[in-house]
Order: structure tokens, then sequence, then C-alpha cells
């Protein structure tokens, strides 16, 4: 339908991520949401892979489904951990037949109470050699993770943001991890710049909700949860609705932040649902032509 890195070059992009359902009702919330969203017009949308690949066929049918039926380009996130090199291919060769043309590459995460493999252990390590392998089976637009505020696996800053440059320099183009402040954005790209790296990286937007849910996977993200945020929630924890309009309102806030700075575009974390970012679109005044 279209490749994420011509959409990139073409200009700024908004998109929005879902995961893939587990239950009949999950499914039934996903299809609204994704009918709910269409109408704005996104550059693309992705789907999410469970840790270990334990989402593979429900990933896979989520974004058939998102590209035979809906106007939306579908990009399907893929990791190596807990991957033979001839499933990787397998998976990927079914992509590429099903006219899927964006892949985002990532190293992944063990299955729950299991340890990161050791390198050795796996035919594919890195993010970098499911990239290569990509490029192999298919012409697809490739993309990759970024972490504003470090991979939670980082030694340090300055590896991190090497191995981060090495990525881009054969991908297309990065997401980021979701973050609140748009400093740690910026910074990064200046740190990137600094290494030659050039090609595009959309920042991640994760709207607070549900202070908890979000605390929770900031916590796993290595993503700072800033305590003037966290003070407002607290505070305004009995209020469901309180809660959901801080969240929206800051979102709005770094959206606009970003936006300013010139960023290439906004990829939006929906946990699929679609309420608080067609209110962040509606503040910040986007259109389906935008």
């Amino acid at each position: 339908m279209a490749k994420i890195a011509d959409l990139l070059a073409a200009g700024r992009t908004y998109s929005f991520e879902f995961f893939p359902p587990k239950t009949d009702e999950a499914t039934a919330l996903l299809e609204q949401t994704i009918a709910e969203l269409e109408p704005l017009g996104p550059s693309f949308v992705s789907v999410t892979y469970g840790a270990g690949g334990s989402t593979r066929e429900r990933t896979r049918d989520v974004v058939l489904h998102i590209e035979r039926d809906t106007s939306i380009p579908a990009m399907a996130h893929l990791t190596c951990i807990g991957h033979t090199r001839a499933e990787l291919v397998g998976i990927l060769t079914e992509y590429r037949d099903a006219g899927i043309e964006n892949i985002l590459a990532l190293a992944g995460d063990p299955p729950p109470g299991e340890e990161v493999p050791a390198p050795s252990e796996q035919e594919l390590a890195y993010a970098l050699d499911l990239v290569e392998l990509v490029r192999e089976v298919g012409d697809f637009s490739v993309g990759v993770a970024a972490h504003p505020e470090l991979h939670p696996r980082s030694p340090d800053r300055e590896s991190d943001r090497i191995h981060l440059a090495a990525k881009l320099a054969v991908a297309d183009f990065g997401i980021t991890q979701f973050f609140f402040r748009a400093s740690d954005y910026l910074t990064m790209i200046d740190e990137l710049a600094a290494l030659g790296v050039t090609k595009p990286v959309l920042p991640g937007i994760m709207p607070v909700t549900n202070a908890g849910q979000v605390k929770r996977f900031a916590e796993m993200a290595g993503a700072a949860f800033p305590a003037d945020l966290a003070e407002r929630l607290v505070a305004a924890s009995d209020d469901p609705a309180e809660v959901r309009r801080i969240g929206v309102e800051v979102a709005t806030e770094l959206c606009q932040e970003l936006l300013d700075a010139g960023v290439p575009g906004l990829h939006f974390y929906t946990l699929n649902r679609s309420t608080a970012t067609r209110e962040i679109y509606a503040n910040l005044g986007l259109t389906a032509a935008s």
C-alpha cells in the first residue's frame, strides 16, 4: 500500500500503534478503535509483537486485516529473541507474499520469568541482525526502536547512542519508546546527529489515561515519570475523568512542543483505544489532510 520511508520523505507523518487482542471482546474493541481512528487519515499503523513471539499469529492476523480491509498502511513488529533464523524467514516471507511492506525490527524480550538469552545462544541476537535479514527476504521499509532515556539494557549513554546509530545506518527510520519530556527526545536527536545520523526518528507519545498502568509501562521501558505529573494525577486519583483530562492536556502540550521543534511526525501508543488520540488530534487542530 505504501512504504513508510516514502511517506516520511514526502512529509510529516501521524501514526498509531495497536497490540494484538487476546479475546473476542478485545478484538471487537480494537475493530471499533480502528474504525474510529481511520477517518483521521493516519499515515500508517503498527501492530506489536509479544515477548518471545507469544503473539506471532495474532499479530499477523491484525496486520493482514488492516492491510486488506482498511485504507491504512500497516507495519508489523517483529523480534528475533526466541526465534530461529528459519522461523524469521518464514514469517517475513508470509508478510512479503501478503503485500506487507513495512517491518519494525526489534531484538525483543523473552517471555515473562525468563532471562535474556546470551547472544551466543541466538542465531540472531540483535535488532541490527534482524534488519539485515529483513533486507535479504524482501523489499521492505524497515524501522528500528529508539530510547530517548536509553535502552533498559544499555550499559551507558555513549554505547547506547553508538548502537542506535549503527541500527539507523541500515534501517530507514526509527520510532522511540514513549517519553514525557521533549528535551529527552531532542537531546537524543542532537547526539545522533553528532554521530552522523540523518534518518528520521519518530517520537512515541502515550497519553496518560490510567496513571497506574502508564507508570508500570514507564518502569518497564526505562522512561522517567515526571514528579509534577505524578503529583497532579495522585491529586485526581479519585476522579478518572480528571485523570484523563490531565493526561490528554499533558500529551497535547508535549506534541505541540515537538511539532514546534520540527519533528518528522508523531507516533501514538493508543493501547487499542481511540478517545485520547482523537482528543489530542482535535486539540492540535490536526485533520485527515494534515
